[in-house]
């Protein structure tokens, strides 16, 4: 115990695909090209839904905060990840590796229920819209993005608190490129039930629970669906519930994929590369889908455009 106590004050070793050196460069590449990109179309979002008046409703409100979540979640790891691709040391600190832990965590279980929220949302604006603005009201929306930040939090907490007590006998590598949950718990040198048990009650709690909301309000939206005789609604409600159900599938395929399995079975490769696809990839590609796909979004960055360069006469 003493040894896991000294070694707590370390740096840490972030091995990252330090086993792969041809590919190192490519992927430091990559990852550099898909942070601007995140950056980049995150930023616009948030920008966007502040600036235009037309997009001050629930679904921009909740798009904004998801947009600023994705843009933490990968500062959070991006950055030193290139430091380490490109320098010659993979070292971290403890204070940082316990940082990148927490804000994986934290932003990771809040996307999780901002996601079902969003679900809830589109089912108001579907299914009920002659009512949506009496449901969907700025303190029921606030209240809710409350609920899932404070949601996250809580979780991260009870998980970092948990794996940085497991004993690491010495042990400094991280076999990854970043502090996440998985390979800090393979680190440690005892087996610990207990937080096996934990990670899989608040997998059931932050993944299958606001999974399964979000396939029952798709499932009452489709209903709706079939009954619209109009093809321009049709045409707006597969946009807007399109682009969320793709970055759910994206978001929810890979990190349950990751978390609900047993850590032993999944490959140390497989691992890293599912891990790259949900912290770089995925983030770059939800301001793309949502403007690529949504009429509202591009009009409003044109309204915008416009306004710059054509400023009304005084």
């Amino acid at each position: 115990m003493e040894t896991s106590n000294r070694s707590s004050r370390t740096d840490f070793i972030l091995l990252g695909f330090s086993d792969r050196p041809q590919l190192e460069h490519i992927i430091s590449v990559v990852a550099f090209i898909f942070y601007i990109i995140t950056l980049l179309g995150n930023t616009t979002i948030i920008l966007v839904s502040y600036l235009d008046t037309q997009l001050h409703t629930p679904l921009y409100f909740f798009l904004s905060n998801l947009s600023f979540l994705d843009l933490c979640y990968t500062t959070s790891i991006i950055p030193q990840m290139l430091v380490n691709l490109w320098g010659p040391k993979k070292s971290i600190t403890y204070g940082g590796c316990v940082l990148q832990f927490f804000f994986a965590l934290d932003l990771g279980a809040t996307e999780c229920l901002l996601l079902a929220v969003m679900a809830y949302d589109r089912y108001a604006a579907v299914c009920q819209p002659l009512h949506y603005t009496v449901i969907m009201h700025p303190e029921l929306c606030q209240k809710m993005v409350l609920i899932a930040w404070l949601g996250g939090l809580g979780s991260a907490l009870i998980l970092c608190s948990l794996t940085l007590k497991l004993p690491r006998c010495g042990h400094r590598e991280v076999d990854n490129f970043f502090c996440e949950m998985p390979a800090l718990i393979k680190m440690a040198c005892v087996y610990s039930k207990a937080i096996e048990v934990v990670v899989f009650a608040l997998g059931v709690l932050f993944l299958l629970v606001p999974l399964s909301l979000i396939l029952i309000s798709y499932g009452v939206i489709t209903q709706a669906v079939m009954r619209i005789k109009s093809a321009v609604k049709w045409r707006k409600i597969l946009n807007t519930c399109g682009s969320h159900l793709t970055v759910v599938s994206l978001f929810y395929g890979t990190v349950i994929y990751m978390y609900m399995k047993p850590q032993t079975s999944t490959s140390q490769n497989e691992g890293k590369f599912l891990t790259l696809f949900y912290t770089i990839v995925t983030p770059s590609l939800n301001p793309l889908i949502y403007t690529l796909r949504n009429k509202d979004v591009k009009s409003a960055i044109k309204r915008i455009l416009w306004i710059k360069k054509w400023p009304a006469k005084s």
